[in-house]
């Protein structure tokens, strides 16, 4: 199965941009697909490492807990499902590439459902979500 993809140009520095991806807990205040979050876990420099999260993405409504990667930080974070309720399978990676006159955000992503989802659909909701998340992350991020 492969992975749905996106990018964006945002015109902020990649610093400002990443300072608004590592803050996961208040991506629900900008992120409407992104209903709660709670850190569960931080690693040695105090990163979210495991992450519980509500999500709410149209047809995709479910309760995970996210382990986070920061191995690749600032230039990406990566995470993966560790538990769900619906989902069994969820893997992501933000990268980041720019210069302080705009950065360039692309965002991967893979779900699999244990109830029966025709590809093309999963394929559809992914794609959907990730192109949301990216115009909200620009919105708030050139705000």
């Amino acid at each position: 199965m492969r992975m749905s993809k996106n990018s964006i140009e945002i015109e902020a520095n990649p610093a400002a941009v990443f300072g608004i991806l590592a803050d996961l807990e208040n991506y629900p205040s900008w992120s409407t697909g992104i209903k709660s979050v709670a850190v569960e876990e931080r690693d040695g420099s105090d990163r979210p490492t495991k992450v519980t999260c509500s999500i709410d993405a149209g047809v995709m409504k479910d309760k995970v807990t996210l382990d986070y990667d920061w191995s690749q930080f600032p230039k990406a974070i990566s995470f993966s499902l560790d538990d769900a309720d619906l989902l069994t399978e969820m893997e992501g990676e933000i990268t980041i590439s720019g210069s302080d006159d705009g950065v360039r955000v692309e965002y991967e992503l893979k779900v699999a459902l244990s109830l029966p989802v025709p590809a093309p659909m999963r394929e559809k909701t992914e794609l959907a979500t990730i192109d949301l998340f990216l115009k909200q992350l620009k919105d708030k991020a050139e705000a």
